[in-house]
């Protein structure tokens, strides 16, 4: 299985996506005016406790307090390292409001909810990850060779003995090491100690709320995180995010720098790839299956539903095998979509009814197998007696909806539509595809009163960028029946 990265880089978003043999699999999605927060680091302070529930809101400066739960707070022992104990002790024991507190986000804020924080601190390198306050060392479940576990933990062992006058403190062995030759493993633990030390040295004197350590931007984290053996290609169509993609290599990564590519065509990469078809289908309710059947997937804040039915699939022998054949497609795409949509929490699949308990083991089989190539920790439970299958994924970050879409305010949040800023940045890109394509004096955009307004005030100096980069001028014109979404470039 070949897969590639591909990598897209405006002023206003960057955009990563993951290609496994053509097909796009996961895509990330970077604003800067919403940037991902998980794994920064606050110095913070305590504005509620609730004991009724065990947990905490700490203001960290953001919009929303953050929210922390007594199991996420490690009390230290007098050596400055977390105690755990089997109980959760009471959250008053643990703090009180107005404490001044370091805490780290595991997880971004989602639609009301703030950030879920933690204060048991961690830092990542390429290929580890460093917890100052505990002594544990970790090797990565996914690496299941014993031999190869045993060669990591001892190496780990070895680097912590060597560099024992830098500092103290437990490591957990990432997947990616699997590969990882024994200097580039030495190399990671000197360089995590000292960057413990600069942020530790900085805590002291910070203000409250401030932000101690900000996590890498999305096109450095794609090379520390995203980076596996069978990765053929990193594309990437900015030449200076290129440039700095190399130096990072480089640095920490000397053997992925080979897989760096600028990309100069005039078609835009995403649109090579397909990729910006297949983002707009991820928007859809309905997914079709090849077979002729589909899913119905709705997300809601409580949980995610995916429903399977055999649509126009009549099959070829019997009903029991048309059901059997169409729930194993669906299982494959299902592990797509939710990689793709990023979907996460309580997910309930409604496969059509099996009534061959070995048709329902194979079916279950696939599903798992597809689940695999997933980055994120999943469960799932078996066929229920209703003949659904339960399923949790990890949820770290807003879904793929929830970043490019709003509730729609016509009708009161029951469905979606684009947010302004994605139509904006559409247009953009339309203007751009229109621009190589034909040699016209100027374009006239045609679009809705709050999709004009915003192209004349916060993205005026895009405007202006894109205008000078074309060499044209672009008009706006309101269109008072238009709905957000909509919108129409003339060529003058």
């Amino acid at each position: 299985m070949s897969e590639e990265l591909l990598i897209n880089v405006a002023p206003t978003e960057s955009r990563v996506a993951l290609v496994e043999n053509g097909v796009l699999q996961e895509v990330y999605i970077e604003r800067p005016q919403r940037r991902g927060l998980v794994g920064n680091i606050y110095k913070g302070k305590v504005v509620r406790v609730l004991p009724g529930m065990q947990a905490a809101f700490v203001n960290i400066g953001l919009e929303r307090a953050g929210f922390i739960h007594a199991a996420d707070i490690a009390p230290l022992d007098e050596n400055g390292m977390e105690a755990r104990t089997a109980e959760v002790p009471d959250i008053r024991n643990l703090v009180h409001e107005g404490q001044t507190l370091v805490v780290q986000v595991t997880k971004d804020p989602i639609g009301t909810k703030g950030a879920r924080l933690t204060t048991h601190l961690s830092i990542s390198s390429r290929y580890l990850v460093y917890m100052p306050k505990t002594e544990h060392i970790g090797i990565s479940t996914r690496i299941e060779d014993d031999a190869e576990r045993e060669r990591l933990k001892q190496l780990v062992e070895r680097a912590i003995s060597e560099n024992s006058g830098a500092g103290k403190g437990g490591f957990i062995v990432r997947t990616v090491a699997e590969v990882a030759t024994e200097e580039e493993i030495m190399a990671d633990v000197p360089f995590l100690y000292q960057l413990w030390d600069n942020l530790n040295g900085a805590i002291a004197g910070a203000f409250v709320p401030s932000v101690l350590h900000e996590d890498l931007p999305l096109f450095l984290r794609t090379l520390r995180d995203l980076v596996k053996p069978n990765l053929e290609k990193i594309r990437v169509d900015s030449r200076e995010v290129f440039g700095r993609m190399s130096e990072f290599a480089a640095q920490y990564s000397p053997e992925i720098a080979n897989l760096l590519e600028h990309y100069p065509g005039e078609r835009p990469l995403f649109d090579l790839y397909g990729v910006e078809d297949e983002l707009q289908r991820a928007l859809e309710t309905k997914v079709p299956l090849k077979s002729g059947g589909y899913l119905v997937i709705e997300q809601t804040e409580a949980m995610t539903t995916i429903d399977v039915n055999t649509g126009a699939f009549v099959g070829h022998r019997n009903l029991e095998e048309t059901i059997f054949k169409t729930n194993l497609e669906a299982a494959t795409m299902i592990a797509r979509q939710l990689r793709l949509r990023n979907l996460g929490g309580i997910i309930i699949l409604d496969f059509i009814d099996m009534k061959d308990s070995e048709h329902q083991r194979q079916v279950l089989r696939t599903l798992e197998k597809m689940m695999e190539r997933d980055h994120a920790k999943t469960s799932i439970t078996g066929v229920s007696e209703l003949g659904l299958v339960e399923m949790t994924r990890k949820r770290t970050r807003e879904s793929l909806g929830q970043i490019m879409c709003e509730p729609c305010p016509v009708c009161q949040g029951r469905g979606k539509l684009k947010s302004v800023e994605t139509v904006c940045y559409e247009l953009f890109r339309e203007i751009l595809r229109e621009a190589r394509s034909y040699e016209n004096e100027s374009f006239l955009v045609l679009g809705a009163q709050s999709v004009i307004d915003r192209l004349l005030d916060e993205e005026s100096a895009n405007v202006a960028d894109l205008e000078e980069f074309i060499g044209r001028p672009v008009k706006f014109q309101v269109e008072t029946l238009y709905s957000q979404e909509q919108y129409d470039i003339i060529l003058v």
